[in-house]
């Protein structure tokens, strides 16, 4: 558990994004017949702003983008002062390259005695999970020419656009995510009951259960006190766990807690935690805290009195059942905090600890329960080794996470497969006794339930060849990576929105009375790409938003110019509005408060919503919950 604190306080900052990612500042020098226009952006911690010329249709490059120019010309490309870095993108096919913390963008231009130049430093900027649309450093260079060439006043056309009822501002807070949410709490709730369980037949706990009752009827006067010591004991077990979810959500917080699902760097730190539980599982070592802190724990436990006592007995379990429990606590919370909620660690916990609780209070309300127990044997160690494959299994679906997001191209869909049917054939080996895990070890003829697993883990494997040919496999769907990874896939199209027009799609949705599943995205976007390749691949999704939704897929960079330029003041500043993709964009900032995407809404015919929306998860079964809105 100190492994797992302190990961997460490695993690913590990784997932931080300021308001303000990129800052921006103009300058220019004119020598002589050459004016130099420099823009300097700095660039906030895990954010990235990619560079010029990158061909392709890859993410948003940084780019010139002229208005009006007259007594002046461009001389040469844009040039740039910075530390460029290069990677390979899979989702993009292409070589990329950007920049992080700091870099000045540099146009040059040949000017006449009089001139003037108007335009914008076009740019994209993004971090792990989101992508900010094309952000414009604006400027106005002029000569004795300024007169001549001003911008027209389009304010009018503005208020006509904004004062339309499509375009009226929402208001969230009547949804706030709360279905969602309490879909996530009592799921992790429940996954936190199943490790409880898991945890009470371990050689840690389960022996320790006859052996506590015990000490609560002889230290108790009558039935009806060893009664009450064991529901203290159990009641004490629920506070120290919850505790500890507690202390993980305040050290944190919800922000924090959300980022580490989708970040690169903590994924990566869970994938080590989680095959180091497993290993400790197959026996190679144990994890275990010192000594002196359960030794301090006993001493207390014996010498206390009451309550306090009863406390520190619990406080010993939880110690001495650490190597253990550890793993299980372990991989429970690497899930609570990859999830959605800041209450998600407790309720994990208090899942946890009200299974692991309740034999202890059960057994010492009905004693005689305890004759018909199994007793502790050998059965216990191969759960912990069935335990240990499944950690390994699962440790896989964080790699892949981190492999995607660095370009690392180590692990495919197919190779994800493979690696699952591999756990899967030499799980079922073990339960029959064909694999063993330690030197000398003897194996007695397995018994029905072992082989009934056996079977279900040959079946299993079975089921998951296929894969390699590019079927779905809707079970593993959320864990295994995106169908883009994988060469031999079945060249399904992939989904396609209804309209590329947010009047246009309201319109038609009005017409054949389905709600508008709106989704701002990005032809640059790289993290739109991601949720394309990893969500909207899965079958299930594809058909719920094909039966039940008009698709609306709003473009953010689309450069197709508008009619008329519209300019307008937001924030202080003065805004052009030039292409489709800038209005999209202001619809998004005016009428939803975001400036992100990928950013999902669903509303009804008249614009008004339905859910709350939807950002980057990567996650099939939390986009499914957010498009079941009912």
């Amino acid at each position: 558990m100190i492994l797992l604190i302190l990961s997460l306080l490695l993690a913590a900052p990784f997932g931080v994004a300021s308001n303000q990612p990129v800052k921006s500042e103009v300058n220019s020098e004119l020598f002589g017949d050459t004016l130099r226009v420099s823009f300097n952006l700095s660039i906030a911690d895990g954010w990235h702003v990619y560079s010029a010329n990158l061909g392709g249709t890859g993410p948003t490059e940084a780019e010139m983008v002229i208005d009006n120019i007259s007594g002046a010309e461009m001389l040469g490309g844009l040039q740039f002062v910075g530390k460029e870095e290069e990677k390979f993108d899979n989702l993009f096919d292409m070589q990329v390259r950007y920049f992080s913390d700091k870099v000045t963008f540099i146009q040059t231009f040949i000017v006449e005695d009089t001139y003037y130049i108007e335009g914008a430093l076009q740019y994209g900027a993004c971090d792990d999970e989101s992508c900010l649309p094309p952000q414009k450093c604006e400027f106005v260079y002029n000569k004795g020419a300024a007169a001549n060439a001003q911008m027209s006043d389009s304010g009018s056309n503005v208020e006509s656009l904004l004062s339309s009822p499509l375009w009226k501002p929402v208001d969230f807070s009547a949804f706030g995510g709360t279905e969602t949410a309490a879909k996530g709490l009592w799921g992790i709730f429940l996954a936190g009951m199943l490790g409880g369980l898991l945890a009470i037949f371990t050689p840690c706990v389960w022996p320790i259960i006859p052996m506590t009752v015990s000490i609560f009827i002889k230290r108790a006067g009558s039935r009806k006190e060893s009664i009450r010591d064991a529901i203290v004991y159990g009641l004490s077990i629920i506070v120290i766990y919850v505790g500890l979810g507690l202390l993980i959500t305040l050290l944190f917080g919800a922000s924090a807690l959300n980022a580490l699902a989708t970040h690169a760097v903590p994924n990566l730190i869970f994938f080590v935690l989680l095959v180091v539980f497993a290993l400790s599982f197959f026996g190679l070592f144990e994890i275990t805290l010192p000594s002196s802190w359960s030794t301090k724990m006993s001493s207390k436990s014996r010498g206390g009195a009451g309550f306090a006592s009863i406390f520190f007995m619990a406080f010993t379990l939880c110690l001495v059942s650490f190597s253990c429990t550890g793993p299980i606590i372990g991989f429970l919370l690497v899930e609570a905090v990859s999830g959605e909620g800041m209450l998600m660690p407790m309720m994990g916990m208090l899942g946890f600890a009200v299974a692991l609780a309740l034999p202890f209070s059960m057994f010492a309300m009905f004693p005689n329960l305890l004759k018909s127990a199994p007793k502790s044997g050998d059965w216990m160690d191969k759960l912990k080794v069935v335990l240990g494959f499944i950690e390994l299994a699962f440790a896989l679906k964080f790699f892949s996470v981190a492999d995607m997001a660095y370009g690392w191209g180590l692990l495919s869909r197919n190779t994800f497969i493979v690696l699952w049917i591999i756990l899967s054939v030499l799980l079922g080996c073990y339960l029959l006794g064909l694999l063993r895990f330690r030197k000398g070890e003897e194996r007695a003829k397995p018994a029905k339930l072992e082989i009934a697993l056996a079977v279900v883990s040959f079946a299993f494997a079975i089921y998951l060849i296929p894969g390699l040919k590019g079927e779905p496999l809707k079970a593993i769907s959320a864990f295994a990576p995106p169908m883009t990874t994988q060469k031999n896939a079945n060249d399904e199209k992939m989904l396609e929105a209804d309209f590329t027009n947010y009047e246009e799609g309201l319109a038609y949705a009005a017409k054949v009375d389905k709600p508008v599943l709106l989704d701002f995205t990005g032809f640059g976007c790289v993290n739109c790409r991601k949720m394309e390749a990893v969500v909207w691949v899965d079958e299930e999704v594809k058909r719920t938003i094909k039966e039940n939704f008009v698709l609306v897929s709003l473009y953010v960079d689309d450069k197709t110019p508008l009619p008329e330029t519209l300019i307008m003041e937001e924030n202080g500043k003065t805004v052009k509005v030039r292409t489709i993709g800038d209005k999209w964009s202001l619809l998004e900032r005016y009428k939803f408060g975001a400036n992100a995407q990928p950013f999902y809404v669903i509303l009804d015919l008249n614009g008004n919503l339905l859910s709350g929306a939807y950002t980057f998860e990567p996650d099939v079964e939390k986009f499914l919950n957010f498009l079941d809105y009912k």
